[in-house]
């Protein structure tokens, strides 16, 4: 489906010659407040609210704020943290936000017909990878004697759910249902886990119109905890693991309730996680401010990815109004490294990416495999053919506007050409998964059929 973008109102060669055209602008008494102008795009719409939920990953939306990325894009922008990733969703449709931190799954979801229905755009995807899946102490002590040990005595990584399975039938022999949280039906968190499970050949439930719990026929149930709440879920028993973005894998650790057993980059290297967020209404009304906050967020994210920044980006997170989880906690996963059993800390440096890989291009192959979960799961309930994936996710994936926000970046030397991607938006197949399977997001029916456990088309 066609997009139309209104025409910025200048270009940034005619922007450049603002100052001496007259008018609007008053002369700038010093060169750098006059590039500063110059390279502003004419805002339709500067004081902003933008929301997101205390993860690590809402970083790109702290920095942007905190090192003036967004201010000298002239968006003057409030940062609010949300109780829940419904309430994030609902505020964003409802206008009372104007964009957000966001699951991936939720635009997507929006626009193809499961939950709550809107026309919801993500121009910049936030980060690649930065989930774990955790048990508890004791689910692990039954795990660890299934996990392969290296020449040191210590598990051997990426660990499968081959080694949970034992447990879980356990659990099934003595009547009890073995339960994992995840942090919404759509989340990649709950694609992850049900991955991880089904490639072990465990059944993480089905989902129908009748079951929106999505745990028809399921050997593990799993139920949405929001992930704040994760760690304390945990310690009381009422579930027996998770899978949660950082900090609350980590935490764990730091309390000495459970074990992360693996990373979503062991299950999908390189994985997207969160979107940033508008309606397309918010889009269309305003194309420059959609456009400079694009710019602001690229260049947070650049910002992000150098490793000499990562401190600093710890102690901002730390700060009450965003993570606001101790330093070390938050350090643990963001300086490169991630800590499993307690004192087993590992070299990770791509756990958490925001800039590098292309993780802000918002690739119409990315959103493809959550719209092939969802059909796989029963949130799509009927087939659908192959054309459908390419439409759907080119109603609510949106290049096109970070190419205009990455071009400007670069005529005004804020990021190399090259860091632009020539492509259709199409990643080439890869099998970087932990089964091995192969991803083509160009034949979406052939990988829902490829999986022994989910529905076939």
């Amino acid at each position: 489906m066609k997009h139309v973008i209104k025409k910025v109102t200048f270009s940034f060669m005619a922007a450049m010659l603002l100052s001496a055209c007259g008018g609007k602008e008053k002369k700038a008494k010093e060169t750098s407040s006059e590039e500063v102008k110059a390279n502003t795009l004419e805002i339709e719409k500067p004081q902003l609210t933008f929301g997101f939920i205390k993860l690590t990953d809402m970083a790109p939306l702290a920095i942007a704020k905190e090192k003036g990325f967004f201010e000298e894009e002239g968006l003057y922008v409030s940062v609010e943290a949300q109780s829940n990733w419904k309430n994030v969703l609902d505020r964003v449709i409802d206008g009372q936000l104007d964009g957000s931190h966001m699951l991936a799954g939720q635009p997507i979801a929006a626009g193809a017909g499961f939950g709550r229905q809107a026309k919801l755009v993500t121009a910049f995807s936030m980060d690649l990878n930065g989930n774990g899946i955790t048990v508890s102490n004791d689910v692990w002590s039954k795990m660890k004697p299934n996990v392969p040990i290296d020449e040191n005595g210590k598990p051997v990584h990426p660990i499968k759910a081959d080694a949970l399975k034992p447990v879980v039938t356990e659990y099934k022999n003595s009547g009890k249902p073995f339960k994992m949280g995840m942090v919404f039906p759509v989340s990649t968190h709950n694609y992850e886990i049900r991955y991880w499970l089904a490639a072990a050949g465990i059944h993480p439930g089905m989902y129908t119109a009748e079951n929106v719990q999505g745990q028809i026929d399921a050997e593990v149930l799993l139920s949405v905890t929001p992930p704040p709440q994760m760690p304390a879920t945990l310690e009381s028993g009422t579930i027996y693991g998770y899978c949660v973005g950082e900090p609350w894998n980590q935490q764990a650790v730091f309390k000495g309730i459970g074990v992360p057993v693996v990373t979503n980059y062991d299950i999908w290297k390189n994985n997207p996680e969160k979107v940033f967020v508008m309606t397309e209404k918010f889009i269309e009304d305003n194309p420059n401010t959609a456009v400079a906050v694009t710019k602001a967020l690229i260049r947070a994210g650049k910002w992000l990815d150098d490793p000499a920044n990562r401190p600093e980006a710890v102690k901002i997170l730390s700060m009450s109004q965003y993570v606001g989880a101790p330093e070390e906690v938050l350090a643990n996963s963001m300086t490169g490294t991630f800590e499993f059993e307690k004192g087993d800390k590992r070299s990770m440096p791509d756990f958490n990416v925001f800039y590098k890989y292309n993780a802000t291009y918002p690739f119409y192959s990315d959103g493809i495999w959550f719209l092939t979960q969802m059909r796989r799961w029963g949130q799509i309930p009927e087939a659908k053919p192959a054309a459908w994936y390419e439409e759907t996710i080119k109603d609510i994936y949106r290049p096109d506007v970070w190419k205009k926000a990455a071009d400007l970046l670069v005529a005004e030397g804020k990021i190399p050409a090259t860091d632009v991607p020539t492509t259709d938006g199409y990643k080439p197949a890869t099998a970087d998964f932990i089964d091995g399977t192969t991803y083509d997001a160009k034949d979406p029916i052939g990988y829902i059929n490829s999986f022994a456990i989910g529905n076939k088309d």
